[in-house]
């Protein structure tokens, strides 16, 4: 669309009714705020400039909604007037001459780009004002859409509407476009003769026809427009989003066996032929390469999985893991901000973190990097080829050279050359009949403390 555009973005919510210390629109919908949830809907929709107007965490809510390529400007409310004093807010924006001026809400996270263009070409077909709208089979606490041969006569709120304007199905979003040669003059003339005596955006309608203009109504799927106003409704809007990720995953060509078990993240990335298993929680940061399997009630976030790799059952990789090719984390396996050569083998009750480990190398059972000393962390480097026994301890910085072999139950403290033969741990020595005097000695001693001697 080559018309010039100004998106003004409500999002000075208070947060009240969310019971939160924390603005509305930052608390999260698969990991991202709320607010850069509809700032990319309206990137999408080629949109190059944004008015913010801001409240509470007014600092936090700018950056949120920050996006490369979307010039914005922010307006403080200091006063909660009504949405087209708020709009109104962000006058020195709108005057700047814009084709079309877009209303949005920061608190709508599923909106996408489809509504938004279909706002705009009503405007580019004549029209000085497009409501966004829905129709809904549960209209009650909505504004209703009044149409008579294919114009918007009026925005009805409920408490004014009539027994027969409220079986009117076609609900206002609140999501409008304006033309923006016009804009400032319409949005002046908002009284606030009511009886809470605040400004209302939906007066727009009635006021654009009085002066001889246009409105008319978009269509747009209810689930796009759902805000959020209760914790209870966050919920409703994360299931949501979840549902049709999934769907858009699967259509891509990942296989997933109870997908309504999967959680993703807004970033989540996933190529074809990958197999996600129940109860696999995906968050920020991952990418999942071909042909790999996430097993059953894994936890993934910040990593890496190559094409091949297997991941769990019962596995966390966190920040910074990387999975190389056909390499294996299995059942009760953490990693972090470690690289798993390809085809190498941490298979099982082991953690790996700030490590290095090279192809085909095979971890053993119980294995754990000691990597932190209390104060600062170590890496620990094991070459291609090696075996690492069961329940090992590598003591950070340490290096394990290519085709070494460590003894199960070795603490290792320096460094193992390639294909060396490392042992760390005490001689056994078997003492006859001491087991049984060290029971007896420690019954007793349980006996006198009973008898209280």
């Amino acid at each position: 669309m080559t018309r010039s555009c100004l998106a003004v973005i409500l999002a000075a919510g208070d947060s009240t009714r969310m019971k939160s210390s924390m603005s509305k629109v930052l608390h999260p919908v698969a990991g991202l705020p709320m607010i850069a949830h509809v700032m990319r809907a309206i990137k999408a929709s080629g949109i190059a400039d944004a008015a913010l107007v801001v409240g509470r965490d007014a600092d936090a809510v700018t950056a949120a909604a920050s996006l490369p390529g979307l010039a914005i400007s922010s307006f403080l409310q200091t006063e909660r007037l009504g949405t087209g004093h708020a709009v109104l807010t962000a006058r020195e924006a709108i005057a700047r001459g814009y084709d079309d001026i877009l209303v949005a809400y920061g608190d709508v996270p599923l909106i996408t780009e489809g509504p938004l263009l279909a706002a705009r070409a009503a405007l580019a077909n004549g029209n000085d004002l497009a409501v966004i709208g829905f129709h809904t089979g549960t209209p009650t606490g909505y504004g209703r859409l009044l149409v008579e041969n294919g114009e918007l006569i009026a925005i009805r709120e409920e408490k004014d509407a009539s027994e027969e304007e409220r079986r009117v199905t076609w609900c206002n979003s609140g999501l409008m476009a304006i033309d923006g040669r016009k804009a400032l003059d319409l949005l002046s003339r908002i009284g606030n003769a009511n009886a809470k005596g605040e400004y209302y955006l939906t007066d727009l309608v009635e006021i654009a026809r009085s002066l001889g203009g246009r409105a008319v109504a978009v269509e747009a799927p209810e689930a796009e427009l759902a805000g959020c106003n209760t914790r209870a409704e966050l919920a409703a809007i994360e299931k949501v989003w979840q549902q049709r990720r999934r769907h858009d995953i699967m259509l891509s060509g990942v296989s997933m066996i109870a997908p309504e078990t999967v959680f993703l993240s807004h970033d989540t990335v996933i190529g074809q032929d990958v197999l996600i298993e129940p109860n696999v929680v995906f968050g920020p940061g991952v990418t999942v390469e071909s042909g790999a399997i996430i097993h059953a009630f894994s936890h993934l976030e910040g990593a890496h999985v190559a094409g091949g790799a297997t991941v769990g059952p019962f596995a966390r990789l966190r920040p910074g893991a990387n999975l190389g090719e056909g390499a294996k984390v299995g059942n009760f396996c953490e990693v972090k901000k470690a690289d798993i050569g390809a085809g190498a083998k941490v298979n099982h009750l082991t953690y790996i973190g700030d490590a290095i480990v090279g192809a085909e190398t095979n971890i053993g059972a119980g294995t754990i990097t000691c990597n932190y000393d209390g104060v600062n962390k170590h890496e620990t480097h094991i070459g291609a080829h090696a075996f690492i026994g069961s329940n090992s301890a590598l003591v950070a910085p340490v290096t394990i050279g290519d085709g070494a072999l460590i003894a199960s139950g070795s603490v290792i403290t320096e460094d193992v050359p390639a294909d060396a033969l490392a042992f760390g741990r005490a001689r056994q020595e078997v003492k006859p009949e001491r087991a049984k005097a060290i029971r007896e000695r420690n019954l007793a001693i349980k006996a006198m403390k009973k008898s209280g001697k």
